[in-house]
């Protein structure tokens, strides 16, 4: 594709902002030559992050934008490639109306197929919106692959890998905590997420409770996060409030399993974080990350969502595991964790501008 300057213009037309999007943003920049726009909803008060926008990107408050306003923008931008994260904000899809046919226009899909009238409906829908407006679709994995298929994009039009950890900041927090890990292995579940009840964390706190009163052990559970439930108090649970992925090396470092009990999760990337960081993993067949990031047995188990007594069995498997046997369930999270980087990101973008 030629461009009529030097530097092809990428447009990102995103809700809320996460970090580690902005490590796939940091990594294409720093392989591919190109500028970068972003336009982005506020900062979720119940995930407080603090966001430091990689050098060469131009970022905007979604607040300041009307839908008109909102166009006019992305005109004055004059973008090679746009993308909008999902359909929920109309008039991110007012605004690019038109563009389908000059350049490439992605949408993100993180919803799961699960066959519902709703579902069904934006089947029938898509073939007079979304894919009227729309010329490629990017997932995360095959479950939301299914749904995107069923929408009426094409094979060729559909790509997937779009959440991806900063695999490379977690990898090294894990290799920093190797040595430690060699030592004496540390007999810590973690759980990162909201105290909310879709995320499963009563389910955790339950699980947990019920093993220790069952066969007491040495393992201890580590909560990180904020929410509307009121956390659990019980001498082996601790509560740590929300941490900023910077400050993630003093918990990577001191425990040893990670748990992700949620009752609903399209995706999940903070499992992809944890692979990466060298754990065991413990998740639901809700969390839709599993499917690329756990092999059961292997390097964790997978139960069903909401069943408090299958969490606690996998509990118990995983911490009657040798030392020696969790670090090499670790070692294979690792391995996993490579299936998707902000490098096979950012070059699977460019592949989307240089086809068109």
């Amino acid at each position: 594709m030629q461009y009529s300057r030097q530097k092809p213009r990428l447009l990102f037309l995103y809700s809320e902002l996460a970090d580690y999007f902005l490590a796939c943003i940091k990594k294409l920049l720093s392989v591919h030559d190109v500028d970068v726009y972003i336009i982005h909803w506020p900062v979720n008060k119940e995930a407080p992050f603090k966001f430091v926008f990689p050098e060469g990107v131009r970022s905007y408050d979604r607040k300041q934008f009307d839908a008109k306003s909102l166009k006019e923008k992305i005109k004055e931008i004059a973008p090679d490639f746009i993308y909008c994260s999902g359909w929920l904000d109309t008039d991110y899809l007012y605004a690019v109306r038109g563009y389908k046919n000059k350049i490439p226009v992605v949408i993100g899909l993180d919803t799961k197929w699960t066959g519902t009238a709703r579902q069904y409906l934006a089947c029938v829908l898509s073939r007079f919106t979304l894919l009227s407006m729309f010329s490629h679709c990017w997932v995360p994995g095959q479950s939301q692959k299914k749904y995107a298929l069923k929408l009426g994009f094409r094979q060729s039009d559909i790509r997937t890998g779009y959440y991806s950890a900063d695999t490379d900041y977690f990898k090294a927090l894990g290799e920093r905590a190797e040595l430690k890990k060699k030592t004496k292995y540390p007999h810590k579940l973690i759980f990162a997420g909201r105290y909310y009840t879709f995320k499963g964390v009563t389910d955790l706190w339950n699980a947990f409770i019920q093993l220790q009163k069952e066969k007491e052990s040495d393992w201890e559970l580590w909560c990180l996060g904020v929410g509307d439930i009121e956390p659990v108090k019980h001498p082996k649970i601790r509560h740590f409030g929300f941490v900023q992925p910077k400050d993630m090396m003093a918990y990577i470092g001191e425990t040893g399993v990670f748990v992700m009990p949620s009752l609903v999760e399209p995706w999940g990337v903070v499992l992809h974080e944890f692979a990466a960081a060298g754990f065991p993993l413990i998740a639901s067949d809700a969390v839709g990350s599993v499917e690329a990031f756990i092999a059961d047995g292997q390097n964790g188990y997978i139960y069903t969502a909401g069943d408090v007594e299958e969490l606690k069995k996998s509990i118990e498997k995983i911490t009657s595991r040798t030392d020696n046997e969790l670090r090499v369930m670790g070692k294979r999270s690792v391995e996993m964790a490579m299936k998707i980087t902000p490098e096979i990101w950012a070059n699977t973008l460019m592949q989307l501008i240089d086809k068109k």
